[in-house]
């Protein structure tokens, strides 16, 4: 098994004009906002930057027949962790799609198994809020789905991205990989 690394991962980005009204609400409930791009993660932890080569070219391999789709961001749910502390995310649809690529990229790459070694497997989302306790959960979800206005984008690639150790460990896409020919 090759060496994988947190500072490196595979993500699905949404293209940065649709960014705004996602960094609006993680700007202020998000303490990743600052690490992290608006993203869905695929594979973490990943390689080192140092093997971003081979395994750029084993994605590549995996999905060079896979089309690319719209991804439509809708609905809020959230996951539990520990005592009543919260993550609330938007569901990408369509999840079967997501899965399809997220299952692809894995098969490439066997070890890179992390994110669907959950009881539920892989769960696509796209984090943009942390919260403690319950009542706080349900009046910050109740404030996120007033707000929000469901957004589309077409998912045409994703990206390998690494980071630095601190103070300088702000992911960065080092390059993408095409869905498709």
């Amino acid at each position: 098994m090759d060496s994988k690394t947190h500072q490196t991962a595979v993500v699905l980005i949404p293209p940065e004009e649709c960014w705004e009204p996602i960094q609006v609400m993680r700007r202020v409930h998000d303490r990743h906002v600052e690490r992290w791009m608006p993203h869905v993660t695929l594979l973490y932890p990943f390689r080192p930057r140092a093997a971003f080569d081979e395994a750029a070219d084993v994605l590549q391999s995996a999905v060079e027949d896979m089309k690319p789709f719209d991804v439509q961001l809708r609905e809020f749910r959230h996951f539990r962790h520990g005592r009543m502390s919260y993550t609330i995310w938007l569901v990408p649809e369509p999840g079967d799609a997501l899965k399809q690529l997220q299952n692809r990229l894995q098969a490439a790459l066997p070890d890179c198994d992390d994110v669907s070694r959950y009881g539920a497997g892989f769960t696509p989302h796209l984090s943009v809020a942390q919260v403690r306790g319950a009542a706080p959960l349900e009046e910050l979800m109740g404030l996120l789905r007033e707000s929000w206005r469901p957004l589309v984008f077409r998912a045409t690639q994703v990206s390998l991205i690494w980071r630095d150790a601190p103070p300088n460990d702000v992911f960065q896409v080092d390059r993408s990989v095409p869905l498709g020919r």
